[in-house]
Formats: C-alpha cells, structure tokens, sequence
C-alpha cells in the first residue's frame, strides 16, 4: 500500500486537504502520497515558525548544538533507509545517494559545531576622536523567520544548509521542498522532532510553487529567503521579496580549461565524474571543457572511452553510474537541444539518446557557445569538449556565460594558474580540478545569473543573523 505523508506544521504531523501522487522518476510507479497545502495551512506554517522565534533565540547555544547532534546521531543510524529514500524518489543512483547521506551528516555536524562559535568583536571607538571612553561590542542575532526553498537534485544535503545553520543560529524556519522529493524533507523533520526541536521551530509544507512558495516568498512574517534553483525562479523570487534578505543559489554551466603539458590519465576520470555523475543535474556539473589544441584529439578520444563504461539502469541497484533524469519532460528537452546543436554543425560522439527515461550518457563536440547546450544549463549528462589555441581563449570562453558559479583549470604552470585565478569570473576558482569539487563547509556561490550570497555553515549563518552594534559610554557610569 503506498504511503500517505502528512504536513509537519507546528510540531505536529497533519492531514492535507489535498493529495497528489508521487512516482518514480525511473520505473514512473507511484511510491507516495505528497500533501498539497492549501493557502490556509501555509499560513498555519508561517505563524506557527513566527510564534516559536522569540523560544528559538533565547535557547542558549549548546542547546541548539545538542539538538543538531542527536540530528547526526539519529542519521547515522538510519544512513541506508535515508539513501534509499534519495535514490527512489529522485532516481540518484543508490552508491551516490549514499555519498550524499554522508556529506548531509557532516553538514549537520559542521553546524553543531558553529553553533557554539557564533560571536562579534570588540571595537575601540577611540581611534576616532569623540570616541573617548566608550566601549564598543557587536553581537549577531538571528533574523527571526527563514522561508527555505530546496531543489529535487541534493533533496537531503542541500536541506541540511538551510536547515543546518538556520537552527545553529536560533532562527525559525518553514520549508518548501522540491515537488519530486519531499520525501527526504519529512525524514530530517522526524529527525528533528525526536531530537527536542521546539515545536515551531521546523515547519515543512509540500505544494505548488504559485501556491506554498509564493506565499513563502511574499509573507511579512518571514524575515529571509533561502533559495536552490534555477535562476528564473530566483529572479522571480528577488522580485517578490521586497526588503527581504534573500540568498539565491542558482544555475551554472560550469567549465574546466584543460593545458597542454598535464597528464590526461589523471584528470580524465575526474572529468568524467564530474560531467556524468548523477546525470549531470548539479548545479557545478562539468558541462564544458576547453582542451588545448595540442592535447584536444588524445583527450577526446580517451574521454569517450571512459565514459562508454559506464553503466546505465535502476538508481537501487550499486553497480549503476547514471539512471533516469527527474522528469520525462526534461529527457525530451534535453534531447532537442541535441538535436539543435546536431543542426547547427556540432557533433555527437557519444550518446544523445534516451532508454526509456534515461538519457544516455552524452559527448558532444565543434559546439558554438551561443548553442543551448553550451550557452544555457543542460541539467543532463551532456558534456561539450571544444578544442582552444591558448589558456587566454579559454579563459574568454568560460567567462562568455551568463553564469558564474565555479570553473577548474588543470595546468602544471603556475603562472597559468594564477592567472585564471585572477581573471576567471566565478565564484569558485578550482586549480587542478573540476568545478564539480564541494565540501560542506566551505564557502560556495556565484556571480551573475547564478546567484548571490553564500552556503557553507559559517557563511550561511552570517546571513541568517543580523549585526547589533552596542556601545557603553563610561563617561555616564556611576
């Protein structure tokens, strides 16, 4: 019998109105039924998160670290059931959800250990003249309210951002997760439950996003916007926000520039992760490379080798590499923009078909940059291999993007290297490796259409905590 979630609102676990099915992207069988919150229930949400912000803030520190540490704990033990929930509701093949499992508890862990560092500073007012005898202090409190909205691709890791540093910082918050993969979202919200969270302090509500986001986005209540997605959506969202603080973590069509004196047989693997792993839909999957002429033919052809074993098929089974992409609508899209640049005179090596609703692994090459395989992001296992004639090129060409989220470079020069360090418009320059490289305490995010503000605990935590100035004046002491 297939299972009916409920709304977690307040602490407790209710009924919806009103119900859709949620099915496989791979065997398209239905494996749930998701809640759909009615405008009502989202307000019910928001109140209840806006009630417990004054309980929240109050909580001392090791409270909300011990909260998060019974989090991980909690993971740890159910680590195989939670990967099993990615990779059926979002098709990650099954050794990759495992991985993202892992790196959702260490983001858990990193914020119960920020918790307890959150901290301002002491400034001597008198360096400037009238400053005399006043003691300066700044301290970071938390914003109130946090409307996070989470993508299908990373449905429990990239949660864990959100909710991570938002409850280290004693924020509350009100969750909107990806239509395709709530599932995740009620697990870590049981999670949080048994762990003595207040109630009210995690609200998660399932729903459309002309419904359950936009009221997200536009209630007064909620003092900041959270946001993993694409950028029109994210555009949309800025737009509504108003006074809002809002981070938006969006697309990219990340590159890598390949030089002429490195060893192939080192790097290629890791491109070929990077281009293909979960079907190429991460944000920093390796979408372009830029091959010095001199190596281009040794690194297309051996690229192509290694990426012909892969294995295709179901995400439960281990030995799988790529399995079917979210949608069947976006298997279609994916293979007219093949199609389209296969017009255009660019070439497919490898690829560019579907089994079923998998799209298999894709190598295309001779791509112009205007094409939407280059140009926009595939969000699919297509990767472009385009020959350049000098690191100065290739630098131009990544930089020729709407986007600007992280670019690699592999050169055994370092003059190469900190050149396209310097001149390379991304958020995240990698020397020596793929744009696809994240650990989860580091600062990530891009310029351009690919967002602005930064994840990574301590950073996301700046931005969910405002900056309180206090000042003593010991001249009025007594």
């Amino acid at each position: 019998m297939v299972e009916r979630k409920k709304l977690y609102i307040n602490g407790e676990w209710r009924e919806a109105k009103s119900y859709t099915e949620l099915k496989s992207p791979y065997s398209r069988e239905t494996i749930a039924e998701i809640p759909m919150a009615t405008e009502q229930e989202g307000d019910e949400a928001i109140a209840a998160a806006y009630a417990a912000r004054q309980t929240m803030a109050a909580m001392p520190a090791h409270e909300r670290a011990a909260i998060l540490e019974r989090v991980v704990e909690q993971l740890k033990e159910r680590q195989e059931e939670a990967a099993k929930l990615i990779a059926l509701e979002a098709a990650k093949p099954i050794t990759t959800a495992k991985g993202e499992v892992a790196r959702t508890i260490q983001t858990y862990t990193f914020a119960a250990e920020e918790a307890k560092r959150i901290h301002g500073e002491t400034l001597p007012l008198d360096a400037a003249p009238g400053g005399e005898n006043r003691i300066a202090i700044t301290v970071r409190e938390p914003i109130g309210v946090i409307g996070a909205i989470t993508p299908f691709n990373f449905p429990m890791n990239l949660v864990a951002h959100k909710l991570g540093p938002a409850i280290a910082s004693g924020n509350t918050v009100v969750l909107k997760p990806a239509s395709q993969t709530p599932l995740s979202a009620y697990f870590i919200a049981e999670l949080f439950e048994n762990a003595g969270l207040p109630k009210g302090a995690l609200n998660v509500v399932t729903g459309s996003g002309r419904t359950v986001g936009d009221q997200i986005v536009a209630d007064p209540r909620i003092s900041m916007i959270t946001f993993t997605g694409s950028p029109e959506v994210g555009i949309a969202i800025r737009n509504k926000a108003g006074l809002k603080r809002v981070t938006l973590e969006l697309g990219s069509n990340s590159a890598v520039i390949v030089d002429e004196q490195v060893d192939l047989d080192r790097i290629i693997p890791r491109c070929v992760f990077g281009a293909f792993t979960f079907q190429g839909q991460v944000c920093i999957s390796l979408q372009r490379i830029y091959v010095h002429e001199k190596r281009y033919d040794e690194f297309v052809e051996t690229f192509v080798a290694a990426a012909k074993q892969l294995k295709t098929g179901d995400p439960l089974d281990p030995a799988t590499d790529v399995s079917a992409l979210i949608t069947p609508n976006d298997v279609d899209r994916a293979l007219a923009w093949i199609e389209e640049a296969k017009q255009g005179g660019a070439n497919v090596v490898l690829g560019g078909e579907r089994d079923g609703n998998i799209l298999l692994p894709t190598v295309i090459v001779d791509a112009q940059p205007t094409m939407k395989v280059s140009c926009q992001e595939v969000f699919a296992p297509i990767v472009l291999i385009n020959r350049v004639r000098s690191i100065d090129e290739a630098i131009a060409l990544v930089n020729d993007s709407r986007y600007g989220l992280q670019a690699g470079i592999y050169t055994d020069n370092v003059h190469t290297a900190w050149k396209a360090a310097k001149q390379l418009h991304v958020g995240g320059v990698l020397i020596n490796d793929i744009p696809t490289f994240r650990v989860d305490h580091m600062p990530y995010g891009g310029v351009k259409e690919s967002g602005f503000g930064r994840e990574g605990i301590r950073y996301a935590i700046e931005e969910m905590t405002e900056l309180k100035l206090i000042i003593f004046n010991e001249n009025e002491a007594r």
